[in-house]
């Protein structure tokens, strides 16, 4: 299987963020339609922000995964990290994505103070991430 690493590398990447957002997706219309549960009294936010807010993260996330695990593969030969501190790297560009998201669609406002120590949390679990979960994709595809 030598053909075509690039394309095996994105597809390895895009497999944990897009059962991810399934589940996620599953859940919130689980208690949205079946307890018919309106978000405002689960989270206090204005009525239906999760339906706008939820159009970056199917959209974006994982094929940004993608595309970093494809670039992960072109860059391992010049540098030299390992597969879960660069996957670590890549909150550091998808949080200011949602925050400005966020405030573009005027789902919510986030204050910088309780930002900030969700970096630490979201770098922490996506080294986890990438470091299990995509390396063992991307063992089972032959491009690790």
């Amino acid at each position: 299987m030598g053909s075509h690493p690039y394309l095996r590398a994105y597809m390895a990447g895009i497999v944990v963020p897009t059962l991810f957002l399934l589940v996620m997706m599953a859940v919130y219309s689980w208690f949205r339609f079946y307890f018919e549960v309106p978000n405002q009294f689960v989270i206090g936010l204005p009525g239906r922000p999760l339906e706008r807010a939820i159009v970056f993260p199917m959209a974006v996330v994982p094929n940004a995964w993608g595309a970093w695990n494809m670039l992960h593969l072109v860059l391992r030969s010049r540098l030299r990290l390992s597969l879960g501190v660069h996957g670590a790297l890549l909150p550091l560009f998808l949080m200011p994505g949602g925050i400005a998201l966020a405030r573009a669609l005027d789902v919510f406002t986030i204050q910088l103070q309780f930002a900030l120590p969700m970096v630490p949390v979201g770098m922490t679990v996506y080294y986890l991430a990438w470091k299990y979960l995509v390396g063992f994709l991307n063992e089972e595809m032959g491009v690790a």
